[in-house]
């Protein structure tokens, strides 16, 4: 009743005027940021992270969620319109979503995804309410070994789950913990890899981090490649569903967020998952599966409502735990340290205004994602006319602007062309840019954590596994770290005997 009573008071907060004007500027700019090829998600929030500097907290994150839910829609566009995933999780949107704009459906593709969108993010978003409050009066007595032990769940998660392999998710992950050690010791005050420079003793900022790896790193990546002729634009049409439409979707509307929220409750990787997911389970579970593969609307429909259900349970990690487990709540995590303000447990104590006013935000959101973007659809396709060079060449300006704002430092910018440089590599040898961001943003507090475990127990390393959650947490990365070998080894189905 006290979360309900809450939500109600978030309401109060979210539907002022200027807050739902913040909120509609960020779902527009989210999907006309996201909608362009090649951007997905993170890169978007990324971009735009700047934008929000200039406003007071509660305003700027009431944008901040228009923003993430306007370019998880836009990624789902350009996947679906031109089969150019901005993000893994979008990867299955394109499987059945791309032939379906092919064969001139594009515009039911589109509606699918956006009343996917709607359904998953409204089911998750209420799980959110109803179980954030219990998961941080649980966290207030988790100690320094649970919590690194769940740091160590994350960085295994990020790096198994992602990329075509763990070695080079865990070469990832080794790059932004790397990053994560410039600066000073927050113990002992000595400097690590600062090479001499004074304007490196804070460290380099994770939006830095963030832009340079996801945009520059892009940018890069795309001039290097970039085809003399841009591909045609897929012309949408007039976005609506036909009744046998709807009668084929609304079951894998309503099944996707049960597949998604717990996937993102818990630090497994994100959307990536759970979209599959519920793309095998809507393909077993379909009467027309001759079309599978041709353009099936259940592939688009199930896998888009999982992946908003996941957003709003990567919330609940991320807002209760401090731990980002995709790389747009490593971004928002970013925001919420810009402003002095740190998720964790004590956050609903601390800043409740703030935060029930985020999650209701969430709800105005979603609602106003739908209402705007049925009809901006055959905008957004329009956009993708943008040749290739201008669009890019005003990526790297707004980021460049972005970074400079951060500091007001132009040491900030040569940062922002290594990361990108970095960012580069990584694509070029196949390295998942995902556990980077997360090595970054959660190397320093595992480093604090694990320092405070062994001073407890006086340097002794079985004070890391002297709680009952550790030890089952320890149990859960040691099954995440077999499993691979325990699915060779087991018999194929199938397989002669």
């Amino acid at each position: 009743m006290n979360a309900l009573n809450s939500l109600m008071d978030g309401f109060g907060t979210a539907l002022t005027p200027l807050n739902l004007l913040w909120a509609a500027v960020g779902v527009l700019l989210g999907t006309a940021i996201g909608v362009l090829p090649g951007i997905g998600p993170a890169m978007a929030v990324a971009l735009l992270l700047p934008v929000t500097y200039g406003l007071e907290p509660t305003g700027a994150f009431i944008m901040f969620a228009g923003i993430y839910y306007g370019a998880m829609f836009g990624g789902s566009t350009t996947s679906i319109l031109l089969n150019t995933p901005g993000e893994s999780a979008a990867v299955v949107a394109a499987m059945e979503g791309n032939p379906m704009a092919k064969s001139g459906r594009g515009a039911q593709a589109l509606a699918a995804a956006a009343i996917g969108h709607f359904a998953g993010g409204m089911v998750g978003t209420v799980l959110l309410v109803a179980l954030a409050p219990t998961v941080a009066d649980l966290a207030v007595d988790i100690g320094a070994p649970d919590y690194f032990a769940i740091m160590v769940l994350a960085f295994i998660a990020v790096t198994s789950v992602l990329g075509s392999s763990r070695i080079r998710g865990l070469a990832s992950l080794l790059i932004g913990l790397t990053i994560g050690l410039v600066g000073l010791d927050q113990m002992t005050g000595q400097q690590r890899l600062t090479f001499g420079s004074l304007q490196l003793a804070d460290g380099v900022d994770v939006v830095i981090v963030a832009v340079g790896l996801f945009a520059i790193g892009e940018a890069l990546w795309v001039a290097a490649h970039l085809r003399r002729r841009p591909p045609d634009p897929i012309p949408v049409g007039r976005p609506w569903l036909g009744r046998a439409d709807v009668r084929r979707t609304w079951k894998s509307w309503a099944r996707g967020p049960f597949i998604g929220f717990p996937f993102g409750a818990i630090p497994a990787g994100g959307a990536e998952i759970p979209t599959f997911l519920s793309y095998v389970t809507e393909k077993r579970l379909s009467k027309h599966k001759d079309e599978w593969g041709k353009g099936a609307i259940e592939g688009v429909a199930g896998p888009e409502s999982a992946a908003s259900a996941s957003a709003a349970g990567t919330l609940v990690s991320m807002l209760t735990l401090g731990l980002p487990t995709t790389a747009v709540a490593a971004v928002m995590l970013a925001a919420f340290q810009q402003y002095g303000i740190q998720p964790g447990p004590l956050l609903f104590e601390r800043e409740p205004d703030l935060v029930w006013g985020l999650i209701a935000s969430l709800f105005v959101g979603m609602v106003l994602l739908l209402a705007l973007n049925l009809p901006l659809a055959p905008v957004w396709a329009k956009l993708l006319r943008i040749p290739r060079p201008y669009l890019y060449a005003g990526i790297m300006f707004f980021a460049a602007v972005g970074a400079y704002a951060v500091g007001g430092e132009v040491i900030d910018l040569v940062i922002l062309l290594i990361i990108g440089l970095i960012g580069f590599g990584m694509r070029r040898y196949g390295l998942p840019v995902l556990p980077a961001i997360i090595g970054v943003i959660l190397g320093p507090a595992a480093e604090q954590q694990l320092r405070r475990a062994l001073q407890i127990s006086d340097g002794s390393v079985t004070g890391l596994v002297d709680t009952p959650f550790s030890v089952i947490v320890y149990a859960v990365v040691v099954l995440l770290l077999a499993w691979p070998l325990v699915r060779k080894a087991l018999p194929r189905k199938g397989a002669r005997t």
